[in-house]
């Protein structure tokens, strides 16, 4: 068991950095459309989301078969969700500012989407750091806390990408949809175990 586990989370590796290497490709093709950056921004951000909320699902995936493999690839994809979080903030502040960091700041608080925006990856932040079995040691009932904040992530995401695109908001509201219904799953799950008298 613990050898397939290495082989599937040397595979998650793999299929986590596709898109990274998708964006690279057309780069050298010239296929960034006419404004690379922003396709660059966009493309980063949507594999955030997406990233993301694959993150969500592994537990109600869990509950739903009884797998715990669900679990044990949980926390890489939680990382590559930062991964691709920070490459995003970093092709803003670096490619599209110039690292002009007082125009960064200044834009953080006049723009609510950027303001979300940055909120979501300061709460991501601590639970990437912690994300290793040793601060799960430490933390103990701690940890599962911040890491529940995980739903305030998707949520700050989605209004991001709402306020972002302004006209047709189709694609994030699926992407919220999803988030919500996730969100309801595991509320409901947690209100359902607790209704159920323990045995004994």
């Amino acid at each position: 068991m613990q050898k397939h586990i290495k082989i599937i989370k040397t595979l998650l590796f793999l299929i986590g950095l596709t898109p990274l290497g998708w964006i690279v490709y057309d780069g050298f093709n010239n296929n960034l459309t006419a404004d690379p950056i922003e396709e660059i921004l966009h493309r980063t951000g949507i594999w955030t989301l997406r990233i993301l909320l694959i993150t969500l699902a592994m537990t109600p995936l869990k509950i739903i078969t009884g797998s715990v493999l669900f679990i044990r690839i949980r926390r890489q994809l939680g990382l590559f969700t930062f991964f691709y979080a920070s490459l995003h903030l970093t092709v803003y502040v670096w490619l599209d500012l110039g690292l002009d960091w007082e125009h960064f700041f200044e834009d953080v608080i006049e723009r609510p989407y950027l303001t979300v925006g940055m909120l979501a990856w300061i709460i991501m932040l601590p639970m990437a750091v912690t994300s290793n079995k040793i601060m799960i040691r430490k933390l103990g009932k701690k940890w599962k806390r911040l890491h529940q904040t995980i739903y305030l992530v998707i949520g700050l995401g989605c209004l991001h990408f709402i306020w972002l695109v302004k006209s047709d908001i189709t694609e994030p509201l699926i992407y919220t949809g999803i988030g919500l219904s996730l969100l309801i799953f595991r509320i409901a799950h947690y209100y359902h175990g607790k209704r159920i008298p323990n045995k004994g």
